[in-house]
């Protein structure tokens, strides 16, 4: 016997058994240990798989299944930019028919400012300018790409003039054929400013209709409620601008569309975020959450200084600012959202198995 060798191991070893068969003894003994071990074994395994992670959903390759949009924060602030513009000419347009001059003068030129600024952040992420020529060169209407460049054209033609004709006083002269076409401005300055607000509320929303038509899981799904979101929050930034140029005197206008737009906009968001199951999920998480509740917190804020302070031209002033402010965090909260979702797999994955579940249970009730 080897000194490395033990009794032990030894009777451990290959020996004959019945029929001439070797058996191995240890075997043997752990077939006959098996009931005692199988409540422990079966413990174990229910560790096991409780410490199992939760499935990752992947695609090829890491990729996402739906390709993420590619424009970047410049159409953010062009989706912003067009509601001020939106808001602020149904705010001019209040105050022409209102008579408050400062209020009208304030809407006016502010329509074609945030205009302006909304055409630039669109070329910019177009990259060059006559992209948007180009797409002026036919109207398709199931397109609201198509659709909105028109609004935006359209749009841009009657607040130019609506806004010339609040500066027309202080740079043409009183005589001459330069005075015949000042004292002709006012009237055409109302005709252009009314049908600006006209059109202020296909601005405001068709960008919502644009972000809808897309496969972004987020956007997609939110289609019914993003309309009133960007609705509300154009009117409340109109109403912030005169909230900020006016004199208390003018801006009770913009103290009521500062309340109506702040309602109907947080009650739609609502809805974007908490109302549409998983897919809501995006606009409570990472950057879009916490721009959109900041966007509550302002809004919420702005319209109750624009209500209680509306005699105070210090607290409407802050309270306009406010609301701006929310009209921002709103727009890029909502953009950042979307782009979360087209990211992961999961908001593609996860509702299309819940519909083609929900379609196979009505065809076995239709069946039934």
């Amino acid at each position: 016997m080897s000194v490395f060798e033990t009794p032990e191991r030894d009777a451990a070893a290959p020996g004959v058994g019945k029929g001439g068969q070797d058996v191995d003894r240890r075997a043997e003994r752990d077939v006959a240990d098996r009931p005692k071990r199988s409540g422990s074994r079966s413990r174990s395994r229910s560790r096991e798989e409780i410490m199992v992670p939760e499935a990752e959903f992947r695609s090829y390759y890491n990729r996402p299944i739906v390709k993420a949009p590619v424009w970047t924060h410049e159409i953010a602030a062009y989706l912003f930019t067009g509601g001020l513009a939106a808001g602020s000419a149904l705010l001019g347009a209040g105050g022409d028919l209102t008579g408050r001059p400062a209020l009208r003068r304030a809407g006016r030129i502010a329509a074609l400012g945030a205009l302006g600024a909304s055409t630039y952040f669109l070329i910019a992420d177009l990259g060059r300018p006559e992209r948007f020529h180009h797409m002026l060169r036919i109207a398709k209407p199931t397109s609201p790409m198509s659709m909105g460049t028109w609004i935006l054209s359209a749009f841009g033609g009657a607040a130019g003039v609506a806004a010339a004709a609040e500066i027309a006083p202080a740079v043409l002269p009183e005589r001459g054929p330069l005075g015949l076409l000042r004292r002709a401005m006012p009237l055409t300055g109302r005709a252009s400013g009314l049908a600006a607000a006209a059109a202020a509320p296909a601005l405001a929303t068709y960008t919502a209709v644009l972000l809808a038509d897309t496969a972004t899981p987020s956007w997609h799904e939110a289609y019914p409620e993003l309309p009133f979101v960007f609705g509300g929050s154009a009117l409340a930034s109109g109403a912030a601008v005169g909230l900020i140029a006016a004199p208390v005197e003018q801006n009770r206008p913009a103290v009521r569309l500062a309340v109506a737009g702040a309602v109907l906009e947080q009650a739609a968001a609502h809805r974007v975020e908490h109302g549409m199951g998983l897919l809501s999920e995006p606009y409570r998480q990472g950057r879009a959450g916490r721009l959109l509740r900041l966007s509550r917190v302002l809004t919420i804020a702005g319209a109750a200084g624009a209500v209680l302070g509306r005699r105070s031209r210090v607290i409407s002033a802050l309270s306009g600012a406010a609301l701006l402010a929310a009209s921002a965090a709103t727009r890029f909260g909502i953009f950042d959202g979307g782009v979360a979702s087209a990211k992961d797999p999961k908001y593609t994955v996860i509702p299309q198995r819940a519909r083609l579940a929900a379609r196979e249970a009505a065809a076995a009730d239709d069946a039934s």
